[in-house]
């Protein structure tokens, strides 16, 4: 969290209203599992095809892309800035430096659902958790992995 007007609570009752289909994932998904650590950035797995309706749904809590979407389905990704950070990964799957992929539609299928306070948050399933753990596989993602 970077700005004093940040409530992430407002965030993620705003992607769950969203109709986007998105995952939380990197380390507020291990968070909300529990785990005893910090980050200050948020990372969504969004379907392709959402792009539209997730930029919209954070327009209002100040957010906005640092692409369009034509231009994030090319490259795969892109942020959304605003009182804090949210890294948006838009591709439709990923490997690990071990050629291990998981495609989102997987990760989807098995997704599993967290309260968050009143709200809820969409993450993947732990062991696909773990799979985009290894996609960086830095010190931090290990002991994330360790973790869960």
């Amino acid at each position: 969290m970077e700005g004093e007007s940040f409530d992430e609570s407002e965030l993620f009752r705003a992607v769950a209203a969203s109709g986007a289909r998105s995952l939380l994932f990197g380390r507020q998904a291990v968070v909300a599992l529990g785990a005893p650590v910090l980050t200050g950035d948020y990372d969504f797995w969004l379907a392709i095809d959402d792009i539209d309706k997730f930029n919209r749904a954070l327009e209002p809590l100040g957010f906005s892309p640092t692409k369009t979407p034509e231009q994030a389905r090319a490259s795969g990704r892109y942020v959304l800035e605003g009182d804090t950070r949210i890294d948006v990964l838009i591709a439709r799957a990923a490997s690990s430096a071990d050629g291990e992929r998981l495609s989102f539609e997987d990760a989807w299928t098995r997704r599993q659902t967290l309260r968050a306070g009143a709200v809820e948050v969409t993450l993947p399933s732990i062991p696909d958790l773990i799979r985009t753990k290894r996609w960086s596989s830095r010190p931090k993602d290990l002991e994330d992995i360790r973790f869960l």
